[in-house]
């Protein structure tokens, strides 16, 4: 299968000094630059605090230097270096407040898109309180939140050396975790979704924990110091392969590089820009998987309930497109048969296959694929609730299928066929979830059961969901917009947002550990032989805290064992190559929890049942204890 190459990346320049704004976006441009980043006033321009001071000349430069389509497309504005809102020193502190609301005024008077603030430490109220007078104001602009990303003790290293890692303000320990300063801002901001991360890379980078948390970020640039390049055998400048890594992660997260530093090299500062192209073109072109998803990425999505809701065909045929899931489907079906029937019955024996839930037929056309491999002769019969699906199948049953397939209209948990109980050798379902049983599985197979001989085959025979703690805070904002009576999905709106599970394409997030095994059900159900069928379940997990982490939910996967070691998978690790019929689930907690390294996370779910309806029930009662969620399933419930 082809793929189309990826698109061409976004990268800006950073200028310290610009005496002539045209030129210099001139001069970007021809070189190949994006976009500029700019100081809005003169970087060493510092204003008296004092409200009674007139300036007899104008203090930055006039929005008539460039149109506002410009000014809005091309031009990020930079906040002064010199502005420093939590000084310990009252005089900077209110001269820099002053200062920095006239720089934020102006950017909006600009229409700029957006202003870039460095970060300088952990203490950062008041900056907080000062973007929040904004943030409560609807503002358009975004603030762009400039943070060193770099190892703790080098960091702390080059602040003792006096290089260019002065002009953030000392951190408190030596061991101090940078990504402390900017969660305490996000925090503080209400994790609104105007702030977005800029990490500035560093030479010495952390560890692999910090940079799977910082892939969780809403990373929307990076800084890329010259001074990080190191030179090629033939003098260009390239990037070491652990930020040739990390750069490969984040041109993922579709972020835009801005370049900053004097040029090392003789040809200037456009072969560090032909080397992120480069880097970036380099990139694997984007799977079956990663193109199926496009445009899908962290989107929340209401989880299916096929047996409450009739499919329309628009959802059939995109999990049919699917061919690494049927293909599985037809290689258990085929060993299966052979396993039934020996080569010496294989003129004489007929295999009975009940395909239920047989929707517009793939797996019976699997199962006659599997067949005609296995050199097996089958009758199969496809049951089916939904009468418009019918339709198609009667259609593939009179002009391909002919009497080989039965098609027979009907709920397979209540069905009763007329005459002789009918009694199958197979019985195949694709009747699984995210989380596996959340379109209610084991319900529905537990009632088919009845058709299944006593030494019948299930396909699926087995299935188990799996949670792992996430690091979302992009998916966490969205999961509060669903409160939002303006927001444009009324589908998929919330009184309690927090109380629901979603099916979405995780995407900017950290997962934190590796998961863990929920809740497993085999088929065929002894439970349903000896009358004592129960479905709920309880389980609690642990998981250990390695880095410092902010917590927002977990995600949900699941695996299945079609037959004996025919499996299908969406766990991150197991993951069946090539397959997209399921994104994963997510299960929001109401408020992020903190976490310190060598904390235990502790979560409890309950899957509830009546005879009604199933639901989930979660909560945490370690490093802190929260509110059960979706208690007795008044947010989110699947209809039997």
């Amino acid at each position: 299968m082809s793929h189309s190459p990826r698109k061409g990346i976004s990268v800006g320049r950073d200028l310290q000094n610009v005496p002539d704004l045209n030129y210099a976006i001139t001069d970007a441009a021809a070189l190949g630059f994006d976009f500029i980043s700019v100081p809005i006033f003169h970087p060493r321009f510092v204003r008296n605090a004092s409200s009674e001071v007139n300036y007899n000349y104008p203090l930055t430069r006039s929005d008539f230097v460039l149109p506002s389509s410009e000014w809005s497309r091309i031009v990020v504005g930079r906040i002064s270096p010199w502005i420093d809102v939590d000084s310990p020193c009252e005089h900077l502190r209110k001269q820099s407040e002053k200062a920095l609301v006239q720089e934020i005024n102006y950017a909006i008077h600009l229409c700029l898109p957006t202003v870039l603030i460095k970060l300088r430490s952990i203490n950062c109220a008041n900056l907080a309180r000062v973007i929040n007078s904004f943030l409560v104001k609807n503002t358009q602009l975004q603030f762009w939140i400039q943070t060193p990303l770099c190892h703790p003790a080098a960091f702390v290293e080059r602040l003792v050396n006096g290089d260019s890692a002065s002009q953030y303000n000392p951190p408190a320990c030596r061991d101090d975790d940078t990504w402390h300063w900017w969660n305490t801002l996000r925090m503080l901001c209400g994790n609104s979704t105007k702030l977005g991360l800029v990490p500035e890379i560093q030479p010495d980078l952390p560890d692999e924990r910090a940079l799977s948390r910082l892939c969780g970020e809403p990373i929307v640039a990076t800084v890329l110091p010259t001074n990080v390049f190191l030179n090629n055998n033939k003098g260009y400048p390239v990037l070491s392969q652990l930020h040739q890594a990390l750069m490969q992660r984040l041109f993922k997260l579709d972020i835009q590089p801005i370049i900053t530093g004097a040029s090392r090299h003789e040809k200037g500062i456009k072969v560090y820009l032909q080397y992120i192209n480069h880097l970036h073109q380099c990139l694997p072109p984007p799977g079956p998987v990663e193109a199926f998803a496009k445009g899908y990425e962290d989107y929340l999505q209401c989880p299916l309930q096929p047996l409450h809701d009739n499919l329309e065909s628009q959802t059939y045929e995109v999990f049919e497109k699917d061919p690494i899931k049927y293909k599985q489907y037809q290689e258990a079906v085929y060993h299966a048969l052979l396993d039934r029937v020996p080569e010496s019955e294989k003129e004489t024996k007929v295999t009975i296959v009940m395909v239920v839930g047989a929707g517009r037929g793939p797996l019976v056309r699997q199962s006659l694929q599997a067949a005609i491999r296995a050199e097996r002769r089958i009758k199969v019969y496809a049951l089916e609730k939904n009468p418009n699906a019918l339709v198609t199948l009667k259609t593939f049953q009179y002009e391909e299928w002919g009497d080989t397939v039965t098609i027979v209209s009907g709920d397979m948990r209540t069905y009763q066929p007329e005459g002789t109980a009918l009694k199958v050798d197979i019985l195949v379902s694709e009747l699984l979830g995210s989380f596996s049983d959340n379109e209610l599985s084991p319900e529905c197979l537990d009632g088919a059961q009845r058709f299944l001989k006593d030494d019948g085959i299930s396909i699926p025979c087995a299935y188990t969901s799996y949670l792992a703690p996430l690091h979302a805070p992009r998916l966490h904002a969205s999961v509060a917009n669903l409160r939002d009576p303006n927001c444009r999905d009324k589908t998929i709106a919330r009184d309690d947002p927090y109380e629901s599970g979603y099916v979405v394409r995780l995407h900017n997030v950290g997962v934190m550990a590796e998961a863990q095994a929920v809740f497993k059900f085999t088929h065929p159900n002894p439970q349903v032989t000896d009358g004592t069928i129960d479905n709920e379940r309880y389980i609690k997990l642990r998981f250990a805290v390695e880095n410092d982490d902010l917590l927002h939910g977990f995600a949900g996967y699941f695996d299945t064992a079609l037959y004996k070691d025919v499996m299908l998978s969406i766990l991150p690790e197991t993951h069946s190559p090539g397959m997209f019929s399921w994104f994963p689930m997510f299960f929001p907690l109401k408020e992020p929890v903190a976490l310190r390294k060598g904390d235990t996370i502790e979560v409890c779910m309950w899957r509830k049942c009546t005879a009604k309806e199933v639901w989930y029930e979660w909560c945490l009662t370690s490093p802190v204890p929260t509110q059960l969620q979706n208690a007795l399933g008044q947010t989110y419930k699947i209809g039997l």
